[in-house]
């Protein structure tokens, strides 16, 4: 692919994220359709396609679909890993989001404790109740806002009372 066809399609790209953000889902689906069609490799056209048909479709065979296409040519886009995670988290399939989590971890520019707070619901979720506290609290040091520093403290104390009520 040359450079101008590389910066037309991420003009299409930035225009289907508007119309996402302007709730055009039709419209945007369309546009991301057609960036595949001329580009299948193009990874953040399949994230987001992933998360229309997640949240907008509810078709989550097709969103899981999108997501492996998305990390597989965009491994380095760190919104692809995110909405894969939450995708796999609804949808009860903590084998597989144990390993996205894992590749996630690497991703150059990922944001630590977004991750470790995936791990620590993960943990949670499967009843290792104090590697939860663990990564809770590596959440809350890898992390400088103060809602979601919050967010752990109270998943900590969850945690603990859950320990308390089911031993």
């Amino acid at each position: 692919m040359d450079e101008q066809t590389n910066f037309e399609l991420e003009e299409k790209f930035l225009k289907a994220d508007r119309l996402i953000s302007e709730n055009k889902i039709s419209e945007a689906a369309h546009l991301l359709d057609e960036i595949l069609h001329e580009a299948p490799d193009f990874g953040k056209a399949h994230n987001h396609l992933g998360w229309l048909h997640e949240t907008k479709f509810k078709n989550y065979e097709k969103a899981v679909e999108h997501y492996r296409l998305a990390i597989k040519f965009s491994p380095e886009y760190p919104a692809a890993h995110y909405n894969y995670c939450y995708c796999l988290s609804t949808l009860r399939k903590y084998d597989e989001l144990e390993k996205v989590l894992e590749g996630a971890i690497k991703v150059s520019g990922i944001n630590y404790a977004t991750i470790y707070n995936e791990y620590g619901l993960l943990r949670e979720i499967q009843g290792n109740l104090d590697d939860a506290i663990h990564y809770f609290k590596l959440h809350i040091k890898n992390s400088f806002d103060s809602k979601t520093i919050e967010t752990a403290a109270e998943s900590i104390k969850r945690c603990e009372r859950k320990k308390q009520l089911i031993g």
